[in-house]
């Protein structure tokens, strides 16, 4: 864990004891944006069962769509390691952009020079106001990590990433994970 002060870049776990909450029971947030005014991420470890292509149908690609959060749903936000090939996009951290011109974006796909390694998008994000995620840390909702995978992460994470992080969490964590995610069914 770090105990340092909240980044962008960095990895937010959600701690075991979130139960029942469907966008955040065993998600995995990267930090996208974090200030004195609030803070915005996107849940990274959600696929949903919609393809790029499904909402986007000019987008000749099967890219998956993720849960980025609760908050606007109905817009589409994107994640990418190639900001030489995507104009306009802001740096995250550790070579991970956000966003970017669009009508590049969907050039790129179409010609194939951009894949699910470097690309990856989200209906929604997570946010929260002004110290609102502190206090969330303060009760111990979630645990804070680097993101050692660095622009990687884009094709790394899966469904299963919680649980991977979790393990690697070690110690009291090692018990979670392999407890079902509903404990009723335990």
């Amino acid at each position: 864990m770090i105990s340092e002060p909240l980044i962008k870049g960095q990895l937010l776990i959600a701690e075991p004891s979130i139960i029942g909450d469907l966008s955040f029971n065993r998600s995995v947030i990267l930090l996208a944006d974090h200030d004195k005014d609030g803070s915005v991420g996107f849940i990274i470890n959600k696929p949903l069962k919609y393809t790029i292509q499904d909402l986007i149908p000019e987008i000749n690609s099967r890219l998956k769509i993720y849960n980025g959060g609760p908050v606007e749903q109905d817009n589409l936000y994107f994640i990418h390691n190639v900001p030489d090939l995507i104009p306009n996009s802001i740096e995250i951290s550790n070579g991970i952009y956000w966003g970017g011109d669009f009508e590049s974006t969907k050039s790129l796909i179409n010609s194939g020079k951009i894949n699910k390694n470097n690309i990856r998008f989200f209906l929604g994000y997570t946010g929260w106001s002004e110290s609102q995620l502190q206090n969330e840390m303060d009760n111990n909702s979630w645990i804070i990590t680097s993101n050692s995978y660095k622009n990687k992460i884009i094709g790394k994470s899966s469904a299963h990433f919680w649980k991977e992080q979790i393990l690697e969490l070690g110690g009291d964590y090692l018990i979670w994970s392999n407890a079902p995610e509903n404990p009723y069914l335990n």
